[in-house]
């Protein structure tokens, strides 16, 4: 067992103690502590790092959205029978969703197979997930719709 005995001006003694990890690391910690605390008592009071490293005038009531209301670019990827009129079914079913494609990339898969990339604009997940359970449920689909979120940090 490890213990530190601190003085206080306001407390007086107290004692912390518990499982230590040895001599050495303990010292080390135990230092490192004190080191910081010096280090706080002589920083400038403005250009220290505040309690929980954030200012409390920073602090805002945002709403946290149902992920159904979350708007962001997504990419999406399936696999679909290669032949006329499924590219377009896709687009009508992603543009009756309001969801509108940024790019797309298709390369086949075998004889008549394609895969098929779409990079969407920004959208709302709610109307995402509504097109894929559409698009899940399409004859010429061959695999389920992968759908990453995109996000752009700005």
């Amino acid at each position: 067992m490890n213990a530190v005995l601190v003085r206080g001006d306001a407390v007086g003694p107290s004692l912390y103690y518990g499982q230590g990890a040895g001599a050495l690391p303990t010292a080390s910690a135990v230092v490192a502590d004190l080191v910081d605390v010096t280090r706080l008592q002589m920083a400038d009071p403005e250009h220290r790092v505040p309690h929980l490293a954030f200012q409390p005038d920073a602090m805002a009531d945002i709403p946290v959205l149902p992920m159904a209301d979350v708007r962001t670019s997504f990419y999406l990827r399936l696999r679909v029978d290669d032949r006329p009129g499924v590219l377009a079914d896709l687009a009508r079913v992603l543009s009756d969703a309001g969801i509108s494609v940024g790019s797309m990339f298709q390369q086949p898969h075998g004889e008549h197979q394609a895969d098929i990339i779409f990079l969407t604009h920004e959208a709302r997940e709610g109307d995402v997930d509504q097109a894929l359970r559409t698009i899940q449920g399409l004859p010429f689909v061959r695999s389920d719709v992968t759908r990453l979120r995109v996000e752009n940090i700005n």
